[in-house]
């Protein structure tokens, strides 16, 4: 019977839909019916709450890796496949049929807002460019600004940003190197890339360049890939977000394990990174060896130091391309870049840093704008642009300079153009760029840094830091940045805290400028030259304003006149009296011998051991002492004095001064009446009981001095200490230049061995231009513009008495074997003419050479010498006046003396042949043999010429011919092959014809000529 139609309102695509939804459903209950009854299943069911999407990219040669691919590919697999390929928007696609006949996976041809869904695959449409955003497919006309439409980078990157970690691409034959880019962008989000082997795919442009990265999980056959991707899927990285089967402390213990494991491997620490993204690096690796537990993985590590070094390379990838996020970049080209110029000097070098660099993509964007800045601005700056990151591998990938020519799309027409050079499918930064870079192994967590930098771009590297380590890098930028220096972050970045480091100049690009003097505290950071506060002594020599002794006097006469009144001194730190004020030789005695001014050696016994311990403690602790009832003998009188010891802070004085008063106290006169009585006691009693007393004073002097020495000691100490730090902020200076040195010197190694390379290649090419030029045997010889001999070739011995020694010699030293011996008159001419000069010159053995002078000129066009060629024509001038007589006796011939082809067309017509037969040259030229020869007789001449054209040989014969009037006469025939043309199979023959009429006694009448 006839199928049944559906209704007109029914969507026939729907019915298609739901048909195989239910055959799948049937199948399913089928199998668990079969599990439950006792038959085992093969494999692991999959859950259906989530499912990763595929994208795979082919070009040229992909439709049958995708056939492979596809019918390897079990129907319950949960994972949705997006097909992007390189179409022709003129022709319509039939890979939907054609795909179908090998998978029962839904196929579909995309439309814009399709829901993306396991178990189905889409294609990508000829005319459109696709993305996805929440696992729907977003179809946009190609943007083709510079020229190149990209389809398979173009959605890779979407599925990176839309997936994450759930992403895969797999990438099969096709040429160039679309989908490089993309590959990077899903591994750095957490993705897993498989690429189709070289040697397998009939194209293996796009396999390459994706291998290249060295971020491929997988290399394989198209018909491996399902079975190794279907167990990928089934890990609990791409169902669950954690790993399974281990508790937290335990889950902790296992990756401090991993992280000691790198660290020994590769001496980089990765426990101050974001724990989370480290983990799921971790889990990644898991999925890709198909281990669900984590101390199964650490047990991997430990066995297998290659997948030690793969999970190293695994956790430092991150998202790059050239001018990445391109507004940021147009505000440092307007704004910030020119104002770094206009406020640098020539004289003093402009130094970049870009730490954690990759690939080098944003090294050379910043290079490249820098350039462009000056070019614009028509000044100079040297530009010194370092760029550094702790992959090797990454670093030397960045030193080379060259890339996919995908990045056509992130670069403009113009700046391709300008700063890259095209080589087959990939782009190689010109040497404009290259020279200005110094790429570097560093660790910016433990390596001393690059230092007195005026900009500074360290994008999205501290969004894998946690806040700790931050809080140490950013301190870290801050101090290598010059003042107003520049910092670039990236979009998902920022300063935190540290407002008064830096201010903004752009918040949403992360662009801001530092501020701030130098941080006066030590930072608590490995590797950085430490900052530390300066020493009292230093900050006060640095902010001293030194003040004339007169000018202290001033000041101190004002401060006694309002407070005091009593005599006084001005001391320095190294108890020097500086000035006088008052009489004070009660109190103070010069000393005996060579002048001096030391307060301590001046002061009367009593008052000296009081006054050491008050200055110092006055000193210490930044304010005034007072010592009272200092008693000291005077004039035979024990004397009461106070004193006052006042460290001057006032404005205008010089740090570091004190004021030392003398003020004597007036006896009291019912004291005086109470000690009255005790006069009278015995004086030797008195005299020992003010001994003792004195002698407690002097302990208790002491026993100050020691504690003021000990404080003394105790900064000295710490001066030292401070000495010793800023010693080893420059010793780890000195290393950070020796680093830079040492990048230098790889750097000028690498410039070397392409120097070395270059030398060989010129090697090579003078070898063959030797050999080429010796193989001719033509002689040549080169001379400068004062016609001094340059260099010349083995051949020209035969013509000059040459030797090595001659080099730099006049041409007109030199003689020769020629007849004509104005050589040098005739290089001249040409010099001073620059008109070429031909010939012919005899040499004295009788040999004729064929002379050719011709100005040298070089590549940039400029005239540099003479150039002189000799080539041996001895016998081709014989042979040549040979073929002249030969000529004008065959000219003179009474015989007719003719050349024809192998057709038979008249190639040459002598004067004989004229008499003969009664036609012109003119007119025998365009005729062929046959019209002389009688038409019974043409098949026979037509075999003549053949087989003489075959290189057999013709007897000469009698034979008939036709006159011009008709007139049939017999003719002695000689035919002889002249020469044979082998590229265009040719040939001549030459046939001599005597009539013989006369010989045979009659003429044939006009009636027999047929």
């Amino acid at each position: 019977p006839p199928p049944k139609l559906p209704p007109e309102n029914i969507d026939p695509k729907a019915l298609e839909e739901k048909a195989v939804s239910k055959k799948k459903t049937a199948a399913n209950q089928k199998k668990l019916k079969k599990t439950a009854q006792g038959s085992p299943a093969t494999e692991k069911p999959i859950r259906q709450t989530s499912y990763p999407i595929v994208g795979i990219g082919a070009s040229a040669g992909g439709l049958e890796t995708l056939e492979g691919f596809f019918s390897q590919m079990p129907a319950e697999n949960n994972i949705a496949f997006v097909v992007i390929q390189h179409l022709s928007p003129n022709h319509k696609s039939i890979m939907a049929s054609l795909l179908a006949k090998y998978t029962s996976l839904n196929i579909f041809e995309s439309e814009h807002g399709m829901k993306v869904k396991p178990g189905c695959v889409y294609l990508n449409p000829a005319t459109k460019n696709m993305a996805i955003i929440n696992r729907t497919l977003q179809l946009v006309a190609p943007n083709l600004p510079h020229g190149a439409n990209l389809p398979i980078d173009h959605f890779f990157r979407s599925l990176s940003e839309d997936q994450r970690e759930k992403a895969i691409c797999i990438i099969l034959s096709g040429t160039g190197t679309d989908g490089t880019l993309g590959l990077r962008a899903i591994k750095a989000a957490g993705g897993m890339a498989m690429v189709q082997e070289e040697k397998q795919a009939r194209y293996s442009g796009m396999p390459s360049s994706a291998i290249d990265t060295g971020l491929v999980d997988h290399i394989l056959p198209v018909e491996k890939m399902p079975r190794e991707l279907i167990k990928y899927v089934r890990h609990p990285y791409i169902e669950r977000p954690s790993i399974l089967g281990v508790e937290a402390t335990q889950l902790q213990d296992h990756v401090q394990k991993v992280f000691l494991l790198i660290r020994s491997r590769t001496g980089h620490d990765f426990t101050g990174y974001k724990q989370n993204t480290i983990r799921r690096r971790i889990e990644r690796r898991m999925a890709v060896h198909h281990i669900e537990r984590i101390a199964e993985y650490v047990a991997l590590l430990q066995t297998t130091p290659v997948e030690v070094d793969v999970l190293f390379k695994d956790m430092l990838i991150g998202v790059t391309n050239f001018f990445r996020d391109e507004d940021g970049f147009k505000i440092l080209q307007e704004k910030v870049i020119p104002d770094l110029l206009e406020n640098t000097t020539e004289d003093i070098p402009l130094r970049v840093w870009v730490p954690g660099c990759a690939t080098g993509e944003e090294a050379y964007s910043l290079a490249i704008l820098f350039v462009e800045a000056m070019e614009k601005m028509n000044i100079h700056r040297n530009l010194q642009l370092f760029a550094s990151d702790i992959d090797s591998d990454a670093i030397e990938y960045a030193r080379t300079g060259i890339y996919p020519d995908s990045i056509s799309v992130d670069i403009s027409p113009e700046r391709l153009r300008r700063h890259f050079i095209k080589e087959g499918n990939r782009y190689k930064v010109k040497k404009q760029i290259r020279k200005l870079m110094v790429f570097a192994l560093q660790n910016l967590i433990k390596d001393p840094p690059f230092s007195k930098l005026d900009f500074v771009s360290c994008r999205n590297l501290l969004i894998y830091m946690d806040t700790s380590l931050q809080k140490k890098v950013l301190p870290l930028f801050h101090y290598t940045l010059n003042k107003n220096g520049i910092l670039f972050l990236g979009t998902s970045e920022s300063i935190g805290e540290f407002t008064t480091l830096f201010t903004p100049i752009s918040s949403k690009w992360k662009i801001f400028k530092r501020i701030g003097a130098v941080v006066n505290h030590t930072l608590a950071y490995p590797g950085l030259p430490v900052i530390s506060a300066l020493s009292p002594s230093r900050q006060e020599s640095s902010e001293r304003e030194i003040a004339t002794q007169n000018n202290a006097g001033h000041v101190v006469k004002r401060i006694i006149l309002e407070n005091y009144g009593p005599p006084c001194v001005l001391v320095d730190n190294k108890y020097q009296i500086t000035y006088f004020i008052g009489q004070t030789e009660k109190y103070l005695v010069p000393p005996t011998g060579a002048a001096n001014f030391n307060i301590l050696e001046m002061a009367r016994e009593g008052i000296r051991y009081r006054l050491r311990s008050a200055i110092n403690k006055a000193v210490s602790q930044n304010r005034s002492i007072t010592e009272i009832g200092v008693n000291f003998k005077y004039a035979g009188l024990f004397i009461s004095v106070d004193l006052v010891i006042r460290p001057l802070v006032e404005a205008g004085i010089a740090k570091g001064l004190v004021m030392v008063l003398f003020n004597e106290k007036t006896p009291d006169a019912e004291k005086m009446k109470k000690k009255a009585p005790e006069s009278h006691s015995n004086p030797t009693v008195s005299k020992l009981e003010q001994e003792l007393e004195s002698s407690k004073e002097y302990l208790q002097t002491t026993i100050e001095e020691f504690e003021t020495s000990n404080e003394e000691l105790k900064s000295t100490n710490e001066e030292l200490q401070s000495v010793n730090e800023e010693m080893q902020s420059a010793n780890e200076e000195l290393e950070t230049a020796k680093e830079e040195m040492q990048s230098t010197n790889e750097e000028l190694v690498t410039v070397n061995m392409e120097h070395q390379k270059k030398v060989e290649q010129l090697s090579q090419a003078m070898d063959d231009m030797t050999n080429l030029l010796s193989s001719t045997e033509i002689g040549s010889i080169f001379l400068d513009r004062k016609l001094c001999i340059k260099r010349y070739t083995p051949a020209m011995t035969q013509i000059f008495n040459l030797i090595p020694s001659d080099t730099g010699r006049p041409i007109s030293d030199i003689t020769s074997s020629l007849i004509d011996d104005q050589i040098d008159d005739d290089a001249k001419n040409v010099l001073e003419t620059l008109i070429r000069k031909d010939l012919e010159i005899e040499a004295k053995s009788g040999e004729f050479y064929s002379m050719r002078v011709v100005p040298y000129r070089t590549t940039d066009n400029v005239i540099d010498g003479v150039v002189m060629t000799f080539i041996e024509i001895t016998e081709q001038r014989q042979h040549n006046l040979e073929a002249k007589h030969l000529a004008v006796v065959l000219a003179d011939s009474n015989d007719a003396v003719t050349m024809q082809d192998s057709k038979g067309d008249i190639q040459s017509w002598n004067k004989g042949a004229e008499k003969m037969y009664g036609y012109t040259k003119k007119e025998a030229l365009y005729m062929n043999v046959l019209k002389l020869v009688p038409r019974k007789l043409h098949s026979q001449v037509k075999e003549q010429l053949k087989d003489i054209s075959h290189g057999e040989k013709i007897d000469s014969h009698l034979s008939k011919r036709v006159r011009k009037n008709g007139e049939v006469f017999d003719v002695w025939l000689t035919m002889t092959l002249a020469d044979v043309d082998s590229y265009n199979k040719h040939c001549s023959v030459v046939t001599t014809e005597r009539d013989i009429t006369k010989q045979r006694g009659m003429a044939i009448p006009d009636k027999t000529r047929d």
